[in-house]
């Protein structure tokens, strides 16, 4: 997802891949996915929302965990530091996207500069 400072909901869901409904049922769930919301009841999610929403999918959507047990596991594992352990790989993750975009741009000019040389 493109940096942005609010994601609608909508927006959320089609990253996942899940209904909106499910996004705010794990809302009431975890206390730690908390959208800002305006006058009128809209959401909006940071990318720290995001981040932890994504979290929990992968709790529950890949590891299989059930709602329960991914609670468990926050208890687990103090909850915060879980969720500090994401924001830690997704700042990898974007730094990681950075070094690849520089190197590919750095293969583009190379390809330049060697079929200029090519008589």
């Amino acid at each position: 997802m493109a940096e942005k400072i609010y994601y609608r909901i909508g927006e959320v869901a089609k990253k996942f891949s899940v209904a909106t409904s499910l996004i705010r049922y794990w809302e009431q769930e975890f206390d730690f996915i908390k959208p800002r919301k305006n006058a009128k009841g809209r959401r909006y999610y940071t990318q720290q929302d995001v981040d932890r929403f994504a979290l929990v999918y992968y709790l529950v959507k890949e590891k299989g965990l059930t709602i329960q047990g991914t609670k468990d596991y926050f208890e687990k594992h103090q909850g915060k530091k879980a969720v500090e352990k994401v924001d830690v790989l997704n700042t990898l993750k974007k730094t990681k996207n950075f070094l690849l975009e520089i190197r590919k741009s750095l293969q583009e000019e190379l390809e330049k500069i060697d079929n200029e040389d090519m008589p």
